[in-house]
């Protein structure tokens, strides 16, 4: 049986700007179809990361291959079948909604009445066609970034990089954006997503690598680091004082809130002691349960010692812009 190569490969992947190490040694692979996302605080490499992937810059040791093609001996083979969403906007205010899509499709090779049609396919795709034939420096901050999106899709490209793609996004605005990622996740297409926001990464991700000074300090599922940080428990809900008190007297590690008429019980976010514990109860005198477990957050201070950054704040890995 034979396994095709994955979309992104890097190991041992060295980078400094000067006296500075930006990427000390970094390793990670992304199957095709997958969602990776690369969390980390400002300087930790992220968008370096991202920029040697993307053929932008080179590495100063290690390999990195992009769908099969080495990004340093065949950059343009990557560049054909990539496409990037960056921190910062790329469209030009200039032009209309309408006129950067085909402005990219020129770009891109593509027929004229191709490039006209794809551009309309986006438009409507990412809800413009009220505002396509207007400047797009009118646009608010969500059109511009779904824009900016459209743009990145002209090409049909088999993988994205998303370098921090919500940054400046106000909540609604970055949930539509998060829909439109999970259309295109649904699709097959492979992404590689850098981001500070935790819930992001939460939701969109099959896989999360936490980068932290250079290196890559944790990866797994969402639910997979979750489980390696302590502070998960079930809250169980009574309806008699008495049933509490009893319960937590009976079961170990549990404390009771008489006010609230609450139990809490530590959980280590596995199956088998929620089973355990469910056993335990009485159910008539419980009324509800629900069970919390340590997000993202708790994840990033536990593995790096500090919570991650605001994500307005300026990424300095020690490049030049």
């Amino acid at each position: 049986m034979t396994t095709s190569a994955p979309a992104i490969h890097v190991a041992d992947l060295h980078k400094s700007f000067g006296d500075h190490a930006v990427l000390q040694g970094l390793s990670l692979t992304v199957p095709v179809g997958t969602v990776y996302a690369l969390l980390g605080p400002n300087g930790a490499g992220k968008t370096t990361a991202v920029r040697i992937l993307t053929t932008l810059i080179s590495g100063d040791d290690g390999t990195a291959t992009v769908l099969g093609h080495d990004v340093g001996a065949d950059p343009e083979a990557v560049r054909l079948r990539i496409g990037v969403t960056g921190q910062f906007s790329a469209i030009d205010e200039l032009l209309t909604g309408r006129e950067n899509l085909q402005l990219m499709a020129d770009l891109n090779h593509l027929p004229r009445s191709r490039g006209r049609a794809r551009a309309q396919e986006l438009l409507e795709r990412f809800d413009l066609v009220g505002a396509a034939d207007r400047s797009s420096a009118t646009y608010s901050g969500g059109m511009k970034r779904r824009l900016d999106l459209a743009m990145t899709l002209v090409s049909s490209p088999d993988l994205i990089f998303l370098d921090e793609p919500s940054t400046g996004l106000d909540p609604r605005s970055r949930r539509e954006l998060w829909q439109i990622i999970r259309e295109l996740i649904d699709e097959g297409t492979t992404i590689f997503l850098t981001t500070q926001y935790l819930e992001e990464a939460d939701q969109l991700a099959h896989t999360v690598g936490v980068l932290d000074g250079g290196t890559l300090v944790a990866e797994g599922t969402p639910a997979e680091l979750k489980r390696q940080v302590p502070g998960g428990l079930v809250e169980v809900s009574y309806a008699d004082p008495v049933a509490l008190t009893k319960a937590a007297a009976e079961i170990e590690g549990a404390t009771a809130d008489l006010d609230a008429l609450t139990l809490s019980v530590p959980h280590d976010g596995s199956l088998d002691s929620l089973q355990q514990l469910v056993g335990r109860l009485d159910k008539v005198a419980v009324t509800g349960l629900e069970v919390h477990t340590p997000d993202l957050d708790d994840v990033f201070l536990a593995l790096t010692g500090h919570s991650a950054e605001p994500a307005d704040t300026a990424d300095n890995e020690g490049e030049a812009r």
